[in-house]
């Protein structure tokens, strides 16, 4: 009999109690005891059963479950019978930041007080059980919404103490999506703020505390050490390139093909690897992620699960509002192609908005790059990347659709004039759009009339690959002939006709007005050559249209 699959269910206990669909990842608890690091923080990318396991770590550990070993029957951790008596034995302090959201630093601040509060709330046995004196019963009386910074930033420790004090064992920490905050803070601009209070928080619960055994971590991200950890010595750091717990986090490919054929898809196992498959921990390939493969197994559709399991704002912010550079490497992902970049997983979120590096690093422990090719031992660090599967892929292509939805005209509008020559609409579209578009690429820190364009122009651009994808193959800032052209949209099928544009923004001191402007774009096409690939590839002379965009300002005209 198939087991039934609880969509959305990362509670351990009752995934077991109800005997729902669950993938043995109890060997972690193995894995993670015997390697006996204090504090260890592991990165994972979002729906990759962090959640689950952590919610497994309690279950195993948490004097709050003793004598509850059938939850572990059959599992691969109660094979080992030394383990069995770790079962239950701990005090644990399990919490998660994945639903601290807050759009506004006082907003976040709020929502971390409230975590505090409601866990001394659920420890309210030990303010009354006697062991407490009269100072410790003051401090635990005085966790409150109100209670200020320095109070809050000692919870956790003084917590711990007094767990210690009541069942006489040191505490275990489990700390789930830790970084989600962080993010909300980049995102919206409360950073600076946030971190002061993290790492407040951070370095009395997992530094200065004698009341710890051992602590676990996990998010999507490393977060610098310099913004949250500056005071972590005792920190174990697993990456999704670390090698250390490469098949906890995420299905291995036979767990995905067990399960497919207990749920009779097994023939349908190379098309899941085409949608599913491409991320790689360690140096262990072929890993999936649960919430797609779960969602297929329940449903038996291919669709994009795990791709649409959050706004995904931060990733198109840092794309949107990228640099030129870091918009044509999307071109080159979005088509199949690698690109090449230094990675260092640790992220400075400050070095975000214009660090190409930074930026392909996020994506990478994202999950949404995976490695094609690791640079060489003894050689500089330059990876191969590419997009990490098809769902991934389609992703983006949804996200760069959304940049143009509020337009107050329809993006495929602008197709249709460019494909049937129809300028006059074409201008009326590039003015519409470029006065509500222009501000969104571009991050508003250093603009300028001479940087947007830039920016906006290659937002652009991934759009017209999006809705011309299977008509026509689109480059932007490649050479051909004695130059590097702004953009060329080559047809797929035989007959038709093939487009090159360029880009310019009005040099006032040397035109007198755009229409001159349009007129150097046109002739800057004719002069470097910039129909030599497309000729060399047999397209005729005649099937070739050039088209100028001249920029002033938010203004645009096209000839």
């Amino acid at each position: 009999m198939r087991p039934t699959i609880s969509i959305g269910n990362q509670d351990f206990k009752s995934l077991r109690e109800n005997q729902c669909f669950y993938v043995d990842k109890t060997f972690l608890i193995k894995e993670w005891w015997e390697r006996k690091d204090v504090v260890t923080l592991i990165t994972r990318p979002r729906r990759f059963g962090k959640t689950l396991n952590m919610s497994m770590m309690e279950s195993f550990f948490s004097n709050q479950y003793a004598g509850r070993g059938e939850l572990f029957e059959g599992l691969s951790i109660w094979k080992e019978a030394p383990y069995r008596a770790l079962q239950g034995r701990y005090p644990v302090i399990f919490l998660s930041f994945a639903d601290v959201k807050g759009n506004t630093y006082p907003t976040a601040h709020r929502e971390l007080i409230q975590k505090l509060v409601k866990l001394y709330s659920h420890f309210d046995y030990i303010r009354t059980s006697g062991k407490l004196n009269e100072k410790d019963c003051a401090y635990f009386d005085s966790v409150n919404e109100e209670m200020d910074d320095a109070a809050a930033s000692v919870a956790i420790h003084y917590l711990a103490g007094y767990l210690q004090k009541y069942y006489g064992e040191k505490v275990l920490i489990f700390l789930d999506e830790y970084d989600t905050p962080l993010q909300e803070a980049y995102i919206n601009g409360y950073w600076e703020e946030l971190t002061v209070f993290m790492r407040g928080l951070f370095n009395s619960t997992f530094k200065t505390n004698p009341y710890l055994e051992r602590a676990m971590l996990t998010g999507i991200t490393r977060v610098s050490k310099e913004s949250i950890f500056s005071d972590l010595n005792n920190l174990e750091i697993v990456t999704t390139t670390s090698r250390k717990y490469e098949t906890a986090f995420g299905f291995t490919e036979k767990e995905v093909a067990d399960a497919l054929q207990e749920f009779g898809l097994a023939d349908q196992m190379e098309r899941v690897r085409i949608w599913y498959d491409g991320f790689r921990f360690g140096k262990t390939d072929g890993i999936y992620n649960p919430w797609s493969i779960t969602k297929y197994l329940d449903s038996g559709r291919l669709d994009s699960y795990w791709a649409n399991t959050s706004s995904n704002s931060l990733v198109g912010k840092l794309i949107k509002e990228g640099t030129p550079e870091i918009k044509i490497a999307m071109e080159d992902l979005l088509e199949g192609k690698e690109i090449e970049s230094d990675i260092d997983e640790e992220i400075v979120f400050s070095q975000l908005d214009n660090n190409r590096t930074a930026i392909w690093s996020l994506l990478l422990v994202a999950g949404y790059l995976r490695v094609v090719r690791e640079p060489e031992e003894g050689t500089d660090s330059v990876y191969h990347l590419a997009l990490t599967n098809f769902e991934v892929t389609k992703m983006f292509r949804r996200m760069i659709q959304e940049w143009f939805k509020n337009a107050p005209v329809r993006y495929n509008d602008f197709v249709k004039a460019l494909l049937s020559d129809d300028v006059d609409y074409m201008n009326q579209f590039m003015n519409q759009i470029a006065l509500q578009a222009f501000s969104s690429f571009d991050t508003g820190k250093q603009s300028s009339e001479f940087a947007e364009p830039e920016r906006f122009y290659h937002g652009f651009v991934l759009g017209l690959m999006v809705d011309l994808s299977g008509q026509y193959r689109i480059t932007s800032n490649r050479e051909s002939g004695l130059g590097r052209y702004d953009v060329v949209m080559e047809p797929l099928q035989a007959g038709q006709t093939a487009y090159v544009l360029e880009f310019k923004v009005r040099r006032p001191k040397k035109e007198k007005n755009l229409e001159e402007t349009v007129q150097n774009a046109l002739k800057q096409i004719e002069e470097k050559g910039y129909d030599t690939e497309l000729l060399a590839r047999g397209i005729p002379k005649e099937r070739i249209r050039h088209y100028g965009f001249a920029f002033e300002g938010k203004t645009v005209l096209i000839g």
